[in-house]
């Protein structure tokens, strides 16, 4: 799949560190060190130079060295602060070890020992940096759910295995279900368990203080929570279409499932995307039309003009009407 914003602005803030400090690194280098192409650590760069502080006047800029570029070598002659290590305030430590605490409590008896642990420490480091201040935060999410089914819940997540719940709905119907549990979830002041009900067929919602009882079982879950994964992944053998678009359509890259980004220097891009309904991509190059340079293969666009024309011509002509 394409790179998508937040890889490459890790990347990026990871090379001005990199950077920071060296006399110069050869491209070919850099690239090594990051896993990319000399070409995208080039397009980083032009990226980078144009980057800053507020004020985005030149002193505001993050600059390198023209001449080294020249002859294949990075040398960074201005960070403008990005290097630094990030520093909270007072106020900023306590909401991001609330958060934390939260997190820790919502998932935690479901992360394995290793994710677990390092949710742990962090939690303890910040509160350990922060000080009086991290104790007066006491976050306790509210599960309305009888002890034991949360103690089964829990249980079940922690060790992957599926559950067997006698619940009521909210026409008082009293049903028995086998669910494979994927999370614990709160929200509009209730909790949840949410999971593969295989009664229904498909995902569920179990409010957790309408269960009645529950009972893990020695079966390890058979639908994983992957399959909760809302995003739209095109089958291998769909068609591939590549668009070109102008760069006031970036967004396309970034919300659509497509399978490269090509770059060109006058700003332009092509994305390159399986398509399952002819339907859906007509909708999607109406959407894009004012941006769309080219498309391959040509008939995808022949079809959405004529498409266009189409409910064009379904409203008549008005100037011919009364």
């Amino acid at each position: 799949m394409a790179e998508r914003t937040p890889e490459r602005l890790v990347r990026l803030l990871g090379l001005v560190a990199y950077l920071d400090g060296r006399t110069g690194v050869p491209v070919d280098e850099v690239a090594r060190h990051f896993g990319v192409t000399p070409a995208q650590v080039l397009r980083d760069i032009d990226t980078l130079w144009v980057t800053g502080t507020p004020g985005y006047l030149p002193d505001d800029l993050i600059d390198f060295d023209a001449d080294s570029l020249e002859s294949g070598v990075v040398r960074i002659t201005q960070v403008r602060g990005m290097a630094r290590a990030l520093r909270l305030g007072t106020r900023e430590a306590v909401a991001l070890v609330a958060a934390l605490r939260a997190l820790a409590e919502s998932v935690g008896p479901s992360l394995d020992a290793a994710d677990a642990g390092v949710l742990q420490s962090t939690i303890e480091l910040l509160t350990a940096a922060t000080g009086s201040a991290a104790a007066t935060v006491d976050v306790q999410l509210t599960v309305d759910g009888a002890p034991e089914v949360l103690a089964a819940a829990r249980t079940a997540l922690r060790e992957g295995r599926r559950m067997h719940l006698r619940y009521v709905d909210a026409a008082d119907r009293t049903s028995e279900r086998d669910v494979d549990p994927w999370q614990l979830v709160t929200g509009d002041e209730r909790s949840y368990l949410s999971g593969w009900c295989h009664s229904a067929g498909g995902e569920r919602l179990f409010r957790l203080d309408r269960i009645l009882a529950a009972r893990v079982l020695d079966v390890p879950v058979g639908v994983p929570a992957a399959r909760a994964d809302p995003v739209f992944r095109p089958a291998e053998d769909d068609p591939l279409v590549t668009i070109t678009l102008s760069g006031r359509a970036r967004w396309a890259a970034e919300q659509l499932p497509v399978e490269s980004i090509v770059e060109h220097e006058d700003g332009s891009f092509d994305v390159s995307l399986r398509v399952t309904s002819p339907a859906w991509l007509q909708q999607l190059l109406l959407r894009l039309a004012p941006s769309i340079r080219r498309v391959d293969p040509p008939d995808a666009a022949l079809d959405t003009a004529a498409a266009a024309a189409r409910a064009l011509a379904a409203y008549g002509n008005p100037a011919s009407e009364g």
